[in-house]
């Protein structure tokens, strides 16, 4: 049985791997000698990761990137207002998008497909 990917999961991860990439590129092509440098980097990578197993139809990704989402709530927390506001109505919509139907039910057939 073909598993059809809805948009939204196609979409979102695609989103994250450019987010990712972008991120990835910026903070080791401007400041490259920061302290901060490697968990920043791996924190890139984890959203890179997770896009791609996204696409792939794993669940634990659509876990891992609502983490790394409401990690970057709790940070945007220390910088504003709106920049939390912000974060947090991501998370609210990529929560929505990547755990209601059809979304939902695309990672059980992948799961239970093996693929």
């Amino acid at each position: 049985m073909t598993l059809t990917r809805p948009f939204a999961v196609t979409f979102l991860g695609i989103l994250f791997i450019v987010a990712g990439l972008v991120g990835l590129t910026y903070h080791l092509g401007q400041r490259p000698l920061e302290p901060w440098i490697v968990p920043v980097s791996l924190v890139r990578l984890l959203v890179i990761i997770g896009g791609i197993f996204l696409l792939l139809g794993r669940s634990w990704a659509r876990w891992l990137l609502v983490v790394w989402l409401a990690f970057h709530v709790a940070v945007s927390a220390f910088h504003s207002i709106s920049e939390t506001l912000a974060h947090l109505v991501l998370l609210a919509m990529v929560s929505y998008f990547l755990f209601t139907p059809p979304a939902s039910g695309y990672f059980e057939q992948s799961q239970s497909s093996g693929s």
